[in-house]
């Protein structure tokens, strides 16, 4: 790797390259260009394994010499990487102690019937969910339960959106993601593909034990979440082959959407690794 000299000039806010970036976190300038921002290290790093993903890289002087794989990998890219000062990479960040590189990558989802061709296992279908840091929480966990994907249906939030990718922690790299505005078009497609969809809902028929114990979990199977406030509503949660219920054993009034997830993901992932008995 090639180090850069000590008088190279540092990009400041003003930089053109700069103001370029900065539009992308407006979402309709995402949308317009089909580009995001990945900030950190470790996002970065994750969009460096999918080819193509990364178009550019800002980053500070320190960063690029504690980050010397990224600038590696940039280089091996053909990526352009660009030094910037405090100013410039705080006008590109949106938290309060950025973490010293960001990059410009592309838009990963695709159709959905394209992830639904790859015969999933494990999907997470958010419906309506608008909190960033739960969407981006809720393809953390699919990702960690070996899900094949997570589709964001209705109107949920923008994945790109920077608290989503950072709550995602590099997950959003490793797994397909589908954008469809029809939950029902969804459920449909995942029923006549011989998939089981089962509505995490709290006022469910059936309860997640039970559902473990009666087999239901260990098929090709999608679980279907709702809004943080309102959960699904009856006419989604219908579309469901079944309502299932988390046990609450506790005095807990009900468990928030990311942890029930993870929950709902993992008891999935455990009975499709068991073998047969």
């Amino acid at each position: 790797m090639a180090s850069l000299p000590a008088d190279t000039p540092l990009l400041s806010p003003r930089s053109g390259r700069v103001k370029t970036a900065r539009r992308l976190a407006r979402r309709v300038s995402r949308a317009e260009h089909r580009l995001f921002l990945a900030e950190g290290p470790q996002a970065v790093r994750e969009a460096f394994t999918v080819p193509g993903c990364v178009r550019e890289v800002f980053a500070s002087p320190a960063a690029a010499a504690g980050h010397a794989d990224l600038r590696d990998a940039a280089e091996a890219a053909g990526v352009p990487w660009q030094p910037v000062d405090d100013a410039a990479l705080a006008s590109l960040t949106e938290t309060v102690s950025p973490q010293g590189v960001v990059a410009v990558c592309r838009f990963l989802d695709e159709p959905f019937v394209d992830v639904l061709a790859r015969a999933p296992r494990l999907l997470a279908v958010c419906a309506d969910v608008r909190d960033p840091g739960n969407a981006g929480t809720v393809i953390r966990c699919a990702d960690a339960a070996g899900a094949g994907g997570v589709v964001l249906t209705g109107s949920s939030v923008d994945p790109y959106n920077g608290k989503a990718v950072r709550a995602s922690v590099g997950s959003l790299f490793h797994l397909p993601l589908s954008l469809e505005p029809g939950t029902t078009d969804v459920v449909a497609a995942l029923r006549a593909a011989g998939v089981t969809v089962l509505a995490a809902d709290g006022a469910g028929e059936l309860d997640l034990d039970d559902a473990q114990d009666d087999g239901l979990l260990a098929g090709p199977t999608a679980w279907l979440f709702g809004n943080e406030a309102w959960g699904l509503p009856d006419e989604t949660a219908a579309l469901a082959d079944h309502r299932v219920r988390i046990p609450i054993h506790g005095r807990a009034e009900s468990l928030n959407l990311a942890t029930a997830a993870a929950v709902c993901l993992y008891y999935s992932a455990r009975a499709q690794r068991r073998p047969n008995r």
